[in-house]
């Protein structure tokens, strides 16, 4: 199947309602002949048919992977049903939701809009280092009781963070980013990717399955990676049980790439010091879950890549793209998904 319609004819562009409204004019000035945007309406009403799908992120909403709104529903069946869909781009990273597996497996080009919120990320990933090295959920606890409580009245007092060392499992942009931040405060990095070769930057990696050789040096486990074979379950009880006492552990990865029940034991138990988790196995967390009031967990709503500035970032990864798909050059950031043909 060729990669491009012939040039006389335009291509037909699934979008949503906002995006074919905010952004309609840009999709269409930037090839010729100018596309058509097909909606999920136009599907629906008159069988419209369409070459290419942008799930941008007000399609997919307040959706996860796990929990499917139906507005969501819609665009993912209209792609499904779709036998004219060749190639679709997605709004974020992670490339591990169903429909992106079902679609790749039957032949359609993925690709992702990763690296537009690398540096979100990576803030996101610094600021919880930040504060729970700095006992941040402490000192926030005893604000929300209007008690004051000094630091230096609940000994032992916090480690210097300068000094420490971080385990960065995953080197794409966000990884790369976190490095970046945390080497300025004066830690210590060590990298875990998927090859054991020291990085451009110096840095000493070891691939996923050597990571249990890395984690008894591990002050801070910060978890970016893509949710691969590789990386499910990687940090599972025997990683866990390998940190220090001291230790603590970032994810703004996926949550499945962490034993989730064998790290609430964990921090349970006080074999490890804390965590800043943005994901979960399953999400939106559940109400009964224990990550949600415990001391030493900060939990967020997978929220780390949200920024304003993303959705232009996105547009114009698409819009990029499209022009290289319209001359038949080869797209960027296309997901290698496993199992797809």
């Amino acid at each position: 199947m060729s990669d491009t319609l012939t040039p006389a004819l335009a291509l037909r562009i699934l979008v949503s309602d906002a995006v074919r409204d905010g952004m309609g004019a840009r999709i269409r000035a930037c090839i010729e002949p100018a596309p058509e945007l097909v909606t999920t309406q136009d599907v629906l009403e008159r069988g419209a048919l369409f070459d290419v799908a942008f799930v941008s992120r007000d399609v997919t909403g307040r959706s996860t992977k796990h929990e499917i709104q139906p507005a969501t529903q819609q665009f993912y069946d209209a792609m499904l049903g779709s036998c004219d869909l060749r190639w679709m781009h997605f709004h974020s990273a992670g490339a591990d939701r169903p429909v992106y597996l079902e679609l790749a497996a039957r032949g359609v080009t993925i690709t992702s809009s990763a690296g537009t919120n690398a540096e979100v990320v990576a803030q996101n990933a610094v600021a919880g280092v930040l504060m729970l090295g700095r006992r941040f959920p402490q000192l926030l606890a005893a604000q929300q009781r209007r008690e004051w409580a000094p630091l230096i009245a609940q000994p032992p007092l916090p480690r210097d963070i300068q000094g420490q060392t971080a385990t960065i499992v995953g080197w794409g942009g966000i990884g790369q980013a976190v490095a970046r931040i945390l080497r300025a405060v004066g830690m210590h990095i060590q990298v875990v990717r998927s090859s054991q070769c020291t990085t451009p930057e110096g840095f000493a990696s070891v691939a996923f399955e050597d990571l249990g050789s890395v984690l008894p040096a591990t002050d801070w486990l910060i978890l970016a990676c893509p949710l691969t074979p590789r990386t499910r379950q990687l940090v599972n009880a025997k990683a866990l049980a390998q940190l220090p006492a001291h230790a603590h552990l970032v994810n703004v990865a996926r949550g499945d790439v962490v034993e989730e029940n064998a790290l609430i034991d964990a921090l349970k138990g006080e074999r490890l010091a804390g965590a800043y988790l943005d994901v979960f196995a399953h999400e939106p967390l559940p109400a009964d879950s224990p990550l949600w009031c415990m001391p030493n967990v900060i939990a967020t709503p997978h929220s780390a890549g949200f920024a304003a500035g993303n959705a232009d970032r996105v547009v114009q990864m698409f819009l990029d793209n499209l022009g290289r798909y319209a001359s038949g050059a080869p797209l960027v950031n296309v997901v290698d998904t496993p199992g797809a043909t």
